[in-house]
């Protein structure tokens, strides 16, 4: 299996499942199955509200006899929990829901604040400037819990440079990876560079196009990845599915992929994709896509009165 190494020398498998849009019951078998292909990367999220269906397939698989010391699983730190006095009480329910005793990579979901005990803002009163609980302090309280070994690395989700360049000069703990959304059609090239500088690895979500994303993410034109030409004659040059080839695009080009299935056969495929490496002729042509798009735009946070613009979120 693929692996990229992390800078204190772990690794991280290329390939993991992703478990973000797995609401309705299916985490549990989706990771259960995932888990007897071979996957040895899981994805989760405090904000998924998927975590005991995640942490009782965990539970089956080491009574089974799968070792967690073989296992890469990595959660976040939701939003209304970044107040430093949250960020320990939210890091030990989310292994209470997994029922781990640590994490491999625990991450800052995304530069916004809000309220304690809100999960999804409802009106520009339910958040709060992140001046007023600055992001260096989060990052400390995570420092703490990495000290005390509840997780073996720290990282971020959904930041830009500016934002890594905060904690990797005011931070004691080096930034391990950053979750950011990377595709041919936001392929993040100034971001992987300077994340490859600093030894920061980058994470690809959304790597197959989030298909399935949620109505507030869609737009009336969006491109379609699957719709690409170049992408299916790449793929019917190497007998490959489209996803595949979406897949051993990132990997190739030193990105992590987390997609997301609930079906056997595509989980399969996606772990094998993992495996080829993508000829240069074929990177070159999918880089030059022509294509710029964000899915996961962000634009979610800017109701009336709130302090965040998605525009902000990406400088």
């Amino acid at each position: 299996m693929k692996k990229f190494k992390l800078h204190d020398g772990h690794f991280i498998p290329a390939i993991g499942l992703g478990t973000w849009k797995m609401e309705d019951g299916s985490a549990k078998d989706a990771v259960a199955t995932a888990l007897e292909l071979g996957y040895r990367h899981i994805d989760c999220a405090a904000i998924y509200q998927n975590e005991s269906d995640v942490g009782a397939a965990f539970a089956d698989a080491f009574a089974g006899g799968l070792s967690r010391d073989d296992v890469f699983i990595t959660s976040k730190l939701w939003n209304d929990s970044h107040r430093p006095e949250h960020v320990r009480p939210a890091l030990e329910a989310t292994l209470l829901r997994l029922g781990l005793d640590h994490l491999d990579l625990y991450l800052i979901h995304w530069p916004v604040a809000i309220k304690h005990g809100k999960w999804l803002p409802e009106s520009g009163e339910d958040f709060v400037a992140i001046e007023e609980v600055p992001l260096i302090e989060t990052w400390q309280a995570m420092e703490e819990c990495h000290k005390s070994g509840l997780c073996v690395n720290l990282g971020v989700s959904n930041f830009s440079i500016r934002r890594l360049e905060d904690l990797l000069e005011n931070g004691s703990v080096p930034v391990a990876a950053n979750q950011v959304e990377c595709h041919p059609f936001l392929p993040q090239r100034e971001l992987q560079e300077y994340c490859q500088s600093n030894s920061v690895q980058l994470v690809a979500y959304s790597p197959l196009g989030s298909g399935d994303r949620p109505e507030r993410m869609r737009g009336d034109a969006d491109p379609v990845l699957f719709n690409q030409e170049v992408v299916a004659a790449i793929a019917e040059k190497h007998s490959m599915s489209k996803g595949q080839i979406l897949l051993s695009w990132a990997t190739t080009r030193g990105t992590v992929a987390i997609p997301k299935s609930t079906n056997r056969q595509r989980l399969a495929d996606n772990l094998a994709a993992g495996e080829f490496e993508l000829p240069a002729e074929d990177l070159a042509a999918i880089n030059n896509i022509g294509i710029d798009h964000r899915f996961v735009h962000g634009k979610f946070f800017e109701l009336p009165g709130s302090p965040y613009k998605a525009e902000d979120l990406w400088r």
